[in-house]
């Protein structure tokens, strides 16, 4: 099977990249701007011809949440439209497409995990942008998987396990946020879920495979102090397991963005479809930490 993953420098491209090798019988190639931008026609077909994928996963997203606030037309440009122009090209040969979406449609507000058919409330440029490119992928490919994960942290680019390593060795207390509940989801853990899927739907007919919304994220629920605090665990070096993780209120770390206070993701419908259960998000630091530590 090949798979064509649109996008190269994300942390989830970067794990498949380095995840799919693993599977004998995956052929997997990543492809990025400017040899493929899924906002221009020309370099998608290009892409599609040059790699006649059976199927294709969309890593490629706008994910700078603060930032889309202000350039809400360039979120929603390659969050909605250009999902929608991969989405499109890909239906015009029959091929499925795997496309990554999040917890911020949702209103973040839900006393218990959201389930795939949750009322949508997004309270985000960011989040408006990837619902509007949920709605775009179903309309222009009824071949589609779309995949809501949350809180994703690994080895590759910025995200909130490796802040918090390089802030600890300040070796100074930490004060993070403990009144934010989401589903951390280690990178490696869900591109593992997502190979399984599309080997699955590689072939499948319109109206004889699985396709729909999915919920796919860490299993279990964490604050981001929770998340600090294992993080700083995990470690080798004594003096940041030393150090304090120091719990404040949201309004005590004002940001840009307001974060949503409980977005923890039920991805039960996964597990029945596919049998698939992503391990626990605690693990997925773990193993995050000591590769870190590795490299």
């Amino acid at each position: 099977m090949r798979i064509l993953i649109a996008g190269w420098q994300g942390q989830v491209a970067q794990a498949l990249i380095r995840v799919a090798p693993s599977r004998a019988d995956i052929t997997a190639c990543a492809v990025g701007r400017p040899a493929l931008d899924i906002c221009e026609v020309r370099t998608i077909e290009r892409a599609l011809s040059d790699i006649n994928p059976d199927v294709v996963i969309n890593t490629a997203a706008y994910t700078d949440v603060d930032k889309a606030e202000t350039e809400p037309e360039r979120a929603m440009a390659l969050n909605c439209e250009g999902a929608r122009l991969l989405a499109a090209s890909s239906a015009a040969r029959g091929i499925p497409i795997v496309h990554i979406s999040t917890d911020y449609v949702f209103g973040g507000t839900s006393p218990v995990p959201y389930v795939e058919t949750d009322a949508t409330a997004p309270a985000t440029a960011y989040g408006r942008s990837k619902l509007a490119g949920e709605e775009a992928v179903r309309a222009a490919n009824p071949k589609h998987i779309i995949l809501r994960t949350a809180w994703v942290y690994s080895e590759h680019g910025r995200n909130f396990v490796k802040t918090i390593l390089n802030a600890a060795r300040n070796g100074k207390p930490l004060r993070v946020v403990a009144d934010q509940y989401g589903s951390p989801t280690y990178a490696p853990h869900l591109v593992d879920a997502m190979l399984t899927i599309a080997s699955r739907v590689a072939g499948a007919s319109s109206d004889g495979g699985p396709w729909g919304t999915y919920h796919a994220a860490g299993a279990g629920r964490a604050s981001w102090c929770d998340l600090a605090s294992a993080a700083l665990a995990h470690a080798s070096d004594p003096s940041l397991r030393a150090i304090d993780v120091l719990p404040i209120a949201s309004a005590d770390y004002p940001t840009k963005t307001p974060r949503p206070a409980h977005s923890e993701l039920d991805c039960s419908k996964l597990a029945t479809a596919f049998g698939i259960r992503l391990p626990d998000w605690a693990d997925g630091v773990k193993t995050c930490v000591s590769r870190l530590e590795g490299q």
